[in-house]
């Protein structure tokens, strides 16, 4: 009678088996937050084939979005060799639909303002794109709306002035017999950057508004450059006067923080210009020493 073969101790199972490959399945290290994840908790982009965990993508298009980015949202990666950008269709996978449609509004926005044979329709309650007819010399030219029939400048976007240049019209304090269009009213809800004359809209908050575009720094009400204004010093009087939208507390608290900083400078200036000058020596003869161990490293070999 022959003997009985030895059982086996332990047989894997279909499900332990599937839990080995998952568990042996690589994890790839987001370039975001540094973590490992599968790759089914990440995302390749299209255009340059970076990769990123799903979760920190969603977060950089979402604020991108939120900050009024109307050009192509970039690949967060700084070091990118190939510069991509996200597609259309990967930003409508990663964020709700309404922050894809606030997207493609701005895009558009930006289309438009970038395109010198279109332009909005300065008229406050009219939104429509008018097109530019072209100019040989570069001078500016009647544009009317298709929509409201006003005209204006395609240069100044004010009330067409056939007989005076554009810079009277915006440094003239009376209006033009037809009335500014974009409105110089302290309460207009949507007026134009001083500088680059794209247009803003302000729903709430402080007054001083910094134009997205430029950069350029202004008051909403009267459209004053504040640019060099670090203690908000326009607000103290004239018809701006308390208006910037925060209490006197904050702004001088705001002042306390600018004045330390420079204080902290000026004191770090001159405990640190004494020793420069002190150590000014030693700088010099290393620098000269390096110059001349160069020279004769290059210097050819007599004979």
């Amino acid at each position: 009678m022959g003997s009985a073969g030895k059982a086996c101790p332990y047989t894997m199972t279909a499900d332990e088996s599937e839990a080995g490959e998952l568990a042996l399945e690589p994890l790839l290290t987001c370039k975001l937050c540094l973590c490992d994840y599968s790759m089914d908790q990440m995302t390749t982009l299209q255009e340059c084939s970076c990769i990123f965990c799903t979760s920190c993508l969603k977060q950089y298009v979402q604020l991108a979005i939120q900050e009024g980015c109307g050009s192509p949202i970039t690949c967060p990666d700084m070091a990118c060799l190939n510069h991509g950008n996200l597609q259309e269709a990967e930003i409508a996978c990663l964020v709700p639909i309404e922050q894809f449609e606030l997207y493609k509004r701005l895009k558009f926005e930006r289309e438009v303002h970038l395109d010198p044979r279109r332009t909005w329709c300065p008229a406050a309650d009219c939104q429509t794109v008018c097109h530019v007819p072209p100019s040989k010399s570069g001078a500016p030219v009647p544009v009317e709306c298709p929509v409201c029939h006003v005209t204006f400048c395609s240069s100044c976007k004010e009330a067409w002035h056939p007989q005076r240049p554009c810079q009277d019209i915006l440094t003239s304090p009376v209006p033009t017999e037809q009335g500014s269009l974009i409105g110089r009213e302290t309460e207009a809800p949507v007026k134009q950057c001083p500088v680059c004359r794209i247009y803003i809209e302000r729903n709430e908050g402080c007054a001083q508004m910094m134009c997205k575009n430029c950069k350029h720094t202004f008051c909403w009400y009267c459209l004053q450059n504040l640019d060099k204004d670090i203690f908000l010093r326009h607000y103290d009087r004239g018809p701006c006067r308390n208006k910037l939208g925060h209490s006197r507390a904050s702004v001088m608290w705001n002042r306390t923080q600018v004045v330390g900083i420079l204080v902290g400078l000026g004191i770090i200036a001159l405990v640190t210009s004494p020793l420069l000058l002190v150590a000014s020596p030693c700088i010099i003869c290393c620098v000269c020493k390096s110059c001349r161990s160069k020279k004769k490293k290059h210097s050819p070999p007599t004979t």
